[in-house]
């Protein structure tokens, strides 16, 4: 429980002494000091759930392992492309360093494969229907994807840069 105390000082006006006719009216301004406590019962707000996200890397090691990077973000606050772009984990491939269009989703270089937790994501919007109608149901754009819904929290394993599947 937190305690705060406070310390104010009032004034207050005394009339002046009528008895003694002199015109001397003393001290007018009488200070008084008070101080106020408040105690404050409320809990600490509850903490928002959180995404984890893996991120897999596009190709194998010399030793066949994927790079794995990790990240976290608060449910339902931001998209993927954001998320991937504040942790410095690299969402394009070569042309699309040079010509993505920013997150405005018109032109499909940030395309990511949800190989786990899809459940924790938002539905495929219209612009992902357009440039994904003929890739795998797994197949998103980043910059289209809300991680989370600012209610629910787990584990995304993301693909970065998949590779079409024969």
């Amino acid at each position: 429980m937190a305690s705060l105390s406070l310390s104010f000082t009032s004034m207050s006006l005394r009339p002046p002494e009528l008895s003694s006719g002199n015109g001397n009216y003393g001290n007018i301004l009488r200070k008084k000091p008070f101080s106020v406590s408040v105690a404050a019962n409320s809990p600490a707000p509850p903490e928002k759930p959180e995404i984890e996200l893996e991120f897999i890397g596009p190709k194998a090691e010399s030793d066949g392992s994927y790079p794995l990077e990790t990240a976290r973000a608060i449910s339902g606050e931001k998209l993927l492309r954001n998320i991937m772009l504040d942790n410095k984990i690299e969402l394009y491939a070569t042309y699309g360093k040079v010509m993505n269009c920013g997150g405005g989703g018109s032109c499909g270089t940030c395309i990511v494969e949800i190989i786990d937790g899809k459940d924790l994501l938002n539905e495929r919007t219209n612009t992902e229907l357009r440039y994904l109608k003929k890739k795998p149901e797994s197949w998103r754009l980043a910059c289209q994807t809300i991680v989370g819904n600012k209610e629910n929290s787990g584990k995304v394993v993301v693909q970065r840069i998949p590779q079409r599947k024969k």
